[in-house]
């Protein structure tokens, strides 16, 4: 069903020159079918195309799903080559905030607009207007550990598994935003994310240095094993087996967003909020880091914002959790309009509470909020310092880190009439 960028050009310059010519054989003057990229495949991408499939907005026009885990690379190439795709979907506010500076999307137009809120989908200031420029078609919740039933929690031994092919570290990382979320809170938590706080301030030194008290003790054996074990864990005959059931990690707990609930659909295992783990301040415990999967328009066609505009509204949030498997099923927030969608099971309901009522203070995932080239060096130091913790080593990383701030600073810094997003921190409702 997927039709690749270089065959959609192709198509178009056949149906332009049926148009023209009159080329016999050329029958058809249905538009080309719109594109979407995504990150989901296997079983959440099969489940996102066939709702997609689904969507009828009565103009007859279709839908192809391209979906891949080289996202970035995918899209840089299209865009690129010009054939971009009509609707991208990306979980990087950094990178859509690049896309956006460099004009390559399209503001969205109402209502997608009233649904777009923050900390998903901040307004960027261009041209001294304030535009919306994407919209959370799903959600996730950060700050979470996991454990079996039974197991006590008040000496927890850490699974970690740090390895995901170009992105690996990424699990690192989000140990170290929740540690920062937490200890020093939502003010200094977006002011470190939207650089405009130093990578050497204390604050910053602390969450790294904490993360390496909570870990420590770990042999050379087990440090190997978490820089090349998959942070879905080991595979079995049904696929990632998760961490606390891989083979070799004997360990109690793991700090994993709520997507983890795929690879423990039906195992005997709790969820719980991870502030009490992380030695931060009573007053932030409401706080939690949360992450999402983005659409915004790359195409002129103004179907393309229709499209959004469907996929983000109630019917197609109903659609999708329709065609998917109750172990893939999208988490949504609650948005101002649009009832609250029903969890599949208990630690969906879990999480749902978590996310819609429990929490006071979403904040987005911070390494995604940054440009990609800082957000990428993020991920190689975390790996670096996972092997090597010494103060030492922490003082040269940190120094590196934020050199590269201050460069990606510097020259983000000539589109003047642009800035960046700095509300990523905002109560359940925006």
């Amino acid at each position: 069903m997927t039709r690749r960028p270089h065959a959609r050009r192709g198509l178009r310059v056949l149906l332009a020159g049926c148009l023209l010519a009159l080329v016999p054989g050329c029958a058809s003057d249905d538009p080309d079918p719109l594109v979407v990229l995504g990150p989901w495949t296997g079983a959440e991408g099969e489940a996102f195309e066939s709702a997609l499939q689904r969507l009828d907005d009565g103009t007859g026009r279709t839908y192809t799903y391209e979906g891949t885990r080289s996202l970035r690379e995918t899209l840089v190439s299209q865009l690129e080559a010009d054939t971009p795709p009509d609707v991208a979907v990306l979980n990087s506010i950094g990178e859509l905030t690049e896309y956006a500076r460099r004009d390559q999307l399209k503001p969205l137009a109402e209502p997608t607009r009233e649904r777009a809120f923050s900390p998903w989908a901040p307004e960027l200031l261009v041209d001294g207007s304030r535009r919306t420029y994407w919209v959370p078609l799903k959600v996730d919740l950060k700050s979470l550990v996991w454990s079996k039933e039974g197991t006590p929690s008040d000496d927890p031994s850490w699974c970690v598994g740090l390895a995901s092919q170009a992105t690996s570290g990424w699990p690192g990382t989000d140990w170290i935003e929740d540690i920062l979320l937490h200890q020093a809170g939502p003010g200094r938590y977006a002011q470190w994310a939207t650089s405009r706080l130093s990578w050497r301030d204390p604050d910053v030194v602390r969450a790294w240095t904490t993360w390496a008290e909570l870990l420590a003790g770990r042999t050379d054996d087990s440090v190997e094993q978490s820089l090349t074990t998959s942070y879905e864990g080991t595979s079995g005959p049904a696929g990632p087996r998760g961490l606390l059931n891989s083979p070799g990690f004997a360990c109690t707990h793991e700090h994993q967003s709520a997507f983890i609930r795929y690879v423990y659909a039906g195992d005997d295992i709790r969820v719980e909020p991870s502030a009490r783990f992380l030695r931060g301040r009573a007053e932030n415990r409401d706080a939690f880091e949360v992450a999402g999967d983005m659409a915004a328009v790359f195409s002129d066609d103004p179907d393309a914002q229709e499209l959004v505009e469907r996929l983000s509204s109630q019917a197609g949030r109903e659609r999708w959790r329709a065609e998917a498997d109750p172990a893939v099923r999208p988490l949504f927030p609650n948005t101002t309009g649009l009832p609250p969608t029903e969890p599949a099971n208990v630690i969906e309901q879990e999480i749902d509470g978590l996310l819609n009522s429990t929490a006071r203070t979403l904040c987005f995932d911070a390494s995604d909020v940054m440009p990609p080239e800082l957000r990428d060096a993020f991920h190689r130091a975390v790996l670096e310092f996972f092997r090597d913790p010494a103060e030492k080593h922490l003082a040269s990383l940190l120094e590196q880190l934020e050199t590269i701030r201050a460069q990606v600073d510097e020259d983000a810094d000539d589109a003047r009439s642009f800035r960046p997003p700095e509300d990523i921190c905002a109560g359940p409702g925006g």
